[in-house]
């Protein structure tokens, strides 16, 4: 690097670091800009960031290399992101990675010799109901062929400015890139009319009340683990400390869960209005949306919604006219880490560290982002806090049963002739969802993403609720003809590829459980192995230190446990070949 270029990088970084008051908390949007604007993090870039927040440079490479969106290596100017995770690769995915290789000339963690375009792997990008789906820098682009892959790359190539900077961002506004985004949501309850409503309604209480009012609701988290909104809440408020805060969390990276996107885009005031509410409830000023990296082309609207909140008198001082009450929200992006859905393991990355799950005790509650009480709750939760609000706690339990109150929202892709979002309420059957979805034939449906657990045909009966089978929202439909082994398989990649590796069970679990996969597609496990691979992923459940390690095997156990005839006949007929003294 010339002294010149040298010299204006670390003006860049020093100007970065200002921004964010040299402190800590802003180290991940420091790097990402410099991702951004040079393509890598140079060794130069880490010491300097390091000295600026008088951190370690160790620190600094540490949280570089846990983000998959940030690198260490030089890319190119276009880096071509293709999801490689089950409902895409249901759609066709294989085909397309084959194309791009062959337009590219290069394989799949390489960059053309000419340095314009890179060429990796994804792991979801909440485009499941319109897959392949790939990300060229932050461009979406759904339902991608092997015929448009040609495309895709000619028009980067065009684009491509006088310089790298202009090239990068050029693609966004070329003329012949327009968005294929679609939303396929049956609208419910969520497409209020005036969304404000619900906060205006929460000034005329007291805070306590309006917890008293989400409590008498009976609102659970939307998030899969349905733990009372009212309790966090309620723990907040009481929590010592001055400084509280508010955050939504907008990493949807579960595969197959892409219902947050869609609110995200088409209801962005439902969210911000349940945040608000939120803040005055527990005293808080400050609101933080943590947006997975995959969403950045979201920003814009989010700050479209902000900006018009502001305008309104909707954020900002004395909001609505409530003297006292002052709330702000910011907008933070993740760097592609599944793990930062892990609510603790997402205070960390806002605190610019790996993104790992903390030990708790303490709770966020108490000792959350920066020390300080914070409350974190998921996009649909926050929505659904403004309509309770407007329309009273009643209004919720007119649906659902009566452990699991209220709709919610269902992201549904695989085989079926109608993925998208549906909302039903809780209680409803597999058979009956899929009688609305066109996918009646399923073999078995996966119920909660890759860390939820394959249903049989057999138990189509069984609903959709917390006393059930508990759901964050996805349904992957798989057809008659889907070799279950190779879901299995998929869902283990994506584990092994997404483990922060800080306990041993998640570790080196999900190593071994792939493992026993790839033997079994070989006809080479063993039933006494198989079993013991099952015990392993019992021992994962428990002995895990947070939810991705202990739901890391689900998916295997119920693969394994339900299609034993499909799985098994691989074992036995590789033992009838041998016993015949013949080999492939």
């Amino acid at each position: 690097m010339l002294e010149s270029e040298r010299l204006r990088l670390s003006q860049k970084i020093e100007d970065l670091a200002a921004h964010y008051h040299y402190h800590r908390h802003g180290l991940l949007p420091i790097l990402q800009a410099i991702k951004s604007n040079h393509n890598h993090i140079s060794d130069f870039a880490m010491q300097e960031v390091a000295r600026l927040l008088s951190i370690h440079p160790v620190e600094v490479y540490g949280v570089v290399s846990f983000y998959s969106f940030l690198s260490t290596k030089q890319q190119g100017n276009f880096v071509i992101r293709l999801c490689r995770t089950i409902s895409c690769c249901l759609a066709g995915k294989d085909t397309v990675a084959r194309q791009l290789e062959n337009e590219l000339g290069i394989a799949f963690g390489e960059t053309t010799p000419d340095g314009r375009f890179s060429l990796s792997w994804a792991n979801c990008l909440g485009m499941c109901d319109q897959g392949p789906a790939l990300l060229v820098n932050d461009y979406v682009f759904t339902r991608v062929t092997a015929e448009r892959v040609y495309n895709i790359i000619e028009t980067c190539r065009r684009s491509f400015g006088v310089s790298a900077l202009e090239g990068k961002d050029a693609i966004n506004n070329h003329s012949e890139v327009q968005s294929n985004v679609k939303t396929n949501l049956s609208h419910g309850v969520f497409s209020a009319e005036d969304p404000d409503q619900g906060l205006r309604a929460a000034l005329k209480r007291a805070p306590n009340d309006v917890i008293n009012m989400i409590k008498e609701s009976g609102l659970k988290g939307r998030g899969g683990a349905g733990f009372p909104t009212h309790i966090k809440w309620e723990l907040a408020a009481k929590a010592a400390g001055g400084e509280k805060y508010v955050v939504c969390n907008a990493d949807e990276g579960e595969p197959g869960t892409f219902k947050d996107r869609v609110l995200i885009s088409d209801f962005p005031d439902l969210m911000l209005d349940g945040m608000t509410i939120a803040g005055y409830a527990i005293g808080a000023q400050n609101g933080i949306i943590y947006l997975r990296g995959e969403y950045s082309y979201l920003k814009k609207n989010l700050y479209q919604a902000l900006a018009r909140r502001r305008s309104a008198n909707l954020l900002g001082q004395d909001i609505l006219g409530k003297r006292g009450f002052h709330f702000e929200i910011d907008v933070r992006l993740g760097s592609g880490a599944y793990v930062c859905g892990e609510e603790t393991a997402l205070i960390e990355s806002l605190e610019g560290q790996r993104g790992e799950p903390r030990n708790r005790p303490p709770f966020p509650v108490n000792t959350g982002y920066n020390n300080h009480p914070t409350i974190v709750n998921n996009v649909e939760t926050f929505a659904l806090t403004t309509h309770i609000l407007s329309k009273g706690p009643a209004w919720l339990k007119q649906q659902g049963t009566k452990l699991s109150i209220g709709t919610k929202l269902f992201s549904v892709s695989g085989d079926c002739q109608h993925p998208g979002i549906y909302e039903f309420p809780y209680g409803v059957t597999i058979a009956e969802l899929l009688k609305q979805v066109g996918g009646e034939d399923a073999k078995a449906v996966q119920v909660g993403g890759a860390s939820g657990r394959s249903v049989p045909r057999s138990q189509f009966e069984h609903t959709l609720a917390f006393e059930d089978i508990p759901t964050g929202g996805s349904i992957i439909v798989f057809g008659p003809q889907t070799n279950m082994l190779q879901v299995a398989k998929n869902f283990l990649e994506f584990f092994n590829d997404e483990s922060c590796g800080q306990c041993t069970p998640c570790r080196i679990g999900n190593v071994k459980l792939l493992e026993g996969v790839e033997l079994l597609e070989k006809g080479k496990c063993s039933i006494k192995y198989l079993r013991e691979l099952q015990s392993l992923g019992q021992t994962m459940q428990l002995a895990s230190k947070c939810g991705l390690g202990q739901s890391a095997p689900n998916a295997f156990l119920s693969i394994t446990e339900h299609f034993k005839d499909e799985i098994l006949g691989k074992i036995h007929k590789t033992v009838e070949v041998e016993e015949g003294g013949t080999h492939p």
